[in-house]
């Protein structure tokens, strides 16, 4: 004889079934700069074939310059700190090698080669992620690229940031180390044909001149579309940046 189900006591599939989460959970609608930022994100990803190539570098000398440099009557009043140096290493390496600094256009199907860099920076405000970037940062001076980042993140904390000021930009710069974070696989800011990733800077044991010393490090990041940026291209872009803070000097030599 086949045997009969044993029907199971209902109060053990209450007891199995997941208790809902009245009072646990908050539904916030996606709008304003989150959903602008979400859009802007999802059709970067799927549109720009993205590459992320990494660096690690021993930034000691470019933190003893910043530490210079804070203390130099010319830069007196501006904001002082290590994504400057980055920053105009960026610019510099853009600068040996200009094809990077290129957008996609899709409908004409023509690579648009700029002889001019708007750099971004990603800034966290409480409205959300925004990428305020500076016109023409390449023809800029250092005292004058710090004037114009400390007047950026300012703008973009105080929430006055124009509509002008987010547009037209080709490259970027994020900042993931003030977070504590060694790097990141930054997406491309729509339109842009790079982004580099500056993670933590941290004191490590490092080999230098032939000894294990602790010397300040840092990774890098540089994401870019592999549509118009081949492998070699975004690698010499990626050296020259990791080359210029590892000796600054060559900010003057190579400028």
């Amino acid at each position: 004889a086949v045997a009969e189900p044993v029907a199971r006591p209902a109060v053990a599939e209450a007891e199995a079934a997941p208790a809902p989460a009245v009072g646990r959970e908050r539904r916030v609608p996606v709008k304003g700069v989150r959903k602008a930022t979400a859009q802007a994100m999802v059709n970067s990803a799927f549109t720009a074939p993205h590459v992320t190539e990494f660096i690690t570098v021993d930034v000691t000398r470019t933190m003893k310059l910043v530490a210079d440099l804070k203390q130099d009557p010319d830069m007196a009043g501006l904001r002082v700190n290590p994504l400057l140096l980055v920053a105009k290493a960026f610019l510099v390496a853009i600068r040996r090698n200009p094809e990077i600094n290129a957008a996609w256009d899709e409908g004409a199907q023509e690579i648009v080669y700029k002889d001019y860099v708007n750099l971004g920076i990603a800034a966290a405000t409480p409205r959300g992620l925004i990428v305020p970037n500076i016109k023409d940062a390449g023809s800029l001076t250092l005292p004058e690229l710090a004037s114009a980042l400390g007047e950026l993140v300012s703008t973009a904390r105080e929430g006055r940031t124009s509509p002008a000021a987010m547009s037209g930009g080709t490259v970027t710069i994020t900042n993931v180390g003030v977070f504590g974070v060694d790097t990141g696989t930054p997406i491309l800011n729509p339109g842009e044909s790079a982004i580099l990733a500056f993670g933590a800077v941290k004191l490590q044991p490092w080999v230098h001149k032939g000894k294990v010393k602790p010397r300040q490090v840092t990774t890098l990041a540089l994401s870019f579309d592999h549509r118009l940026v081949d492998g070699e291209l975004g690698s010499k872009v990626l050296a020259d940046i990791a080359a210029i803070l590892e000796q600054p000097k060559r900010l003057i030599t190579w400028a």
